[in-house]
């Protein structure tokens, strides 16, 4: 399945999008470790829905197994790793997305307290669903995203986080250039 097939899809309930990601192959980890993926939601109604990408959240970075930066944040043209644990996840949701759209405007002056030059999640191979494809654990927090490849630079994904019932889809498009 080629990208724009996956947007042309109109995917607007989860249903529908659990429908797609277990039609889809699986995403070995080493067809994904390399490089930026750059993020974007594929909105099923989830109190999720909007907030990263009025947050400012640019996508992920895989440069190994063991060397995972799970968020990837931009501001004023700068592409930065973010520590999970400073991102205050448990507001997703619940803060109207023009509060989050006023707290991207300040990414700038949080940078320095947000950044991380450490990785802060590993990618493994793990029975989701009953197939074995390519995941980033979370090293510090209650969260797995599980991948399948749409094709060869595209992953459709779905965050587990432990006490939220509903999952969230997104897709990654790798950066190239």
């Amino acid at each position: 399945m080629a990208a724009n097939e996956l947007n042309a899809m109109n995917i607007r309930t989860t249903a529908e999008a659990w429908a797609l990601f277990d039609r889809l192959p699986a995403a070995r980890v080493e067809e994904v470790t390399t490089g930026r993926w750059r993020g974007d939601e594929l909105p099923t109604g989830h109190p999720f829905d909007g907030v990263l990408v009025a947050s400012g959240w640019y996508g992920k970075q895989f440069d190994g197994p063991d060397d995972v930066h799970p968020l990837l944040f931009t501001a004023r043209g700068t592409v930065f790793p973010v520590d999970p644990r400073r991102i205050p996840l448990g507001l997703a949701g619940r803060v109207p997305l023009s509060g989050v759209r006023a707290m991207r405007r300040m990414l700038p002056y949080l940078r320095p307290a947000l950044l991380t030059r450490r990785p802060t999640a590993r990618l493994r191979d793990v029975e989701y669903r009953g197939v074995t494809s390519a995941a980033m654990v979370y090293d510090h927090l209650p969260i797995i995203d599980h991948f399948r490849r749409a094709d060869e630079h595209t992953l459709l994904a779905v965050m587990d986080l432990r006490g939220v019932t509903e999952p969230y889809f997104f897709v990654l498009r790798r950066d190239i250039g």
